[in-house]
C-alpha cells in the first residue's frame, strides 16, 4: 500500500461539477492499492501517515504531525501509484489490486483515519475526479508498507 503525501495549506476534490471533500491546512494523500495488500498494511500506513512529522512547530522544525498540527487528510485514490514504470514507455499495472479489492481497502484505510478522530474527507473511488491544492513548502513523501 502506498500514499504520497503532500502537506498543504488547502485541497479539495470535485466530481462532475461538484466538491466532494475538502480540507484546510493538512495533507492530501494519494492512496494506491496493491495485490496482497490487507487490513493489516492499512492500519499501519494509517499510523504513518498520520504520525509523519511534516509541519512546523514553534521553533520552525518539521517536528508535528497532522493532528498535532490542526490539520486534516483528503484521501483520494490513486492507481496509478502502483504502476510498474521499470520498462518500455507505457506503464504496467499488474501490481494493483483488483478494483473490489482496492476499493475495499480505500474504504478501510478511510475509516482507519476516522477512527483516529482526524477530519477526512474524500473524493469517489474510481470517479474521474479534478484534485485543487496548494502544496504548502512544497513537501511531499512517499510513503509505503
Amino acid at each position: 500500500m502506498i500514499a504520497l503525501i503532500q502537506r498543504v495549506s488547502e485541497a479539495s476534490v470535485t466530481v462532475d461539477g461538484q466538491v466532494t471533500g475538502a480540507i484546510g491546512k493538512g495533507l492530501l494523500v494519494l492512496l494506491g492499492v496493491e495485490k496482497d495488500d490487507d487490513e493489516k498494511k492499512a492500519q499501519r500506513l494509517r499510523d504513518k501517515v498520520l504520525g509523519y512529522r511534516v509541519f512546523e512547530d514553534d521553533a520552525g522544525k518539521m517536528n508535528l504531525n497532522v493532528q498535532q498540527a490542526g490539520g486534516s487528510v483528503l484521501v483520494v485514490s490513486q492507481f496509478t501509484l502502483a504502476a510498474d514504470t521499470n520498462s518500455g514507455m507505457r506503464p504496467s499495472f499488474s501490481k494493483g489490486a483488483a478494483p473490489a479489492d482496492a476499493e475495499r481497502m480505500y474504504e478501510y484505510f478511510v475509516e482507519c483515519c476516522k477512527d483516529k478522530e482526524i477530519q477526512t474527507e474524500t473524493g469517489i473511488f474510481a470517479a474521474d475526479m479534478k484534485v485543487a491544492l496548494q502544496n504548502d513548502g512544497p513537501v511531499t513523501f512517499w510513503l509505503q508498507v
